[in-house]
């Protein structure tokens, strides 16, 4: 059965897609907790990033660290925290956040959900 992010990888369904490689692939979350907020996932669907082989995981964790830095130079913020936590979806997915300070990741501080243009803005942002 086809997840969620199978669909975008495949893109079946629309996604603001800002990274990609031949195993990876990045885009925009659509209710972020800051502005930039962004998910990087394996194109091999595996539910449990521990389940992945050591491969596998550093190969992500590398994927991450690249997206992580177009973040960080894009938004000029003091770090990109990172976020794993496996519920939402059941294909492994790391959360990229843009912060400037531990308050930035509260979610009683999410940023407004954004629109289809915001999304569009962010991401000419991040790809330019």
């Amino acid at each position: 059965m086809q997840n969620l992010f199978l669909k975008i990888i495949s893109r079946e369904i629309p996604a603001h897609i800002i990274w990609e490689n031949e195993t990876h692939l990045a885009f925009l979350d659509i209710k972020p907790i800051q502005k930039g907020h962004t998910l990087v996932i394996p194109k091999k669907q595996i539910d449990y990033i521990f389940d992945m082989s050591s491969k596998e995981y550093t190969e992500l964790m590398l994927a991450a660290k690249e997206v992580a830095i177009l973040l960080k130079n894009k938004f000029e913020c003091a770090r990109v925290c990172i976020m794993v936590e496996g519920y939402a979806i059941p294909h492994t997915h790391i959360h990229l956040i843009p912060t400037n300070s531990d308050q930035d990741l509260k979610k009683e501080f999410r940023v407004r959900e954004p629109s289809d243009a915001d999304l569009l803005e962010i991401r000419d942002i991040i790809l330019k």
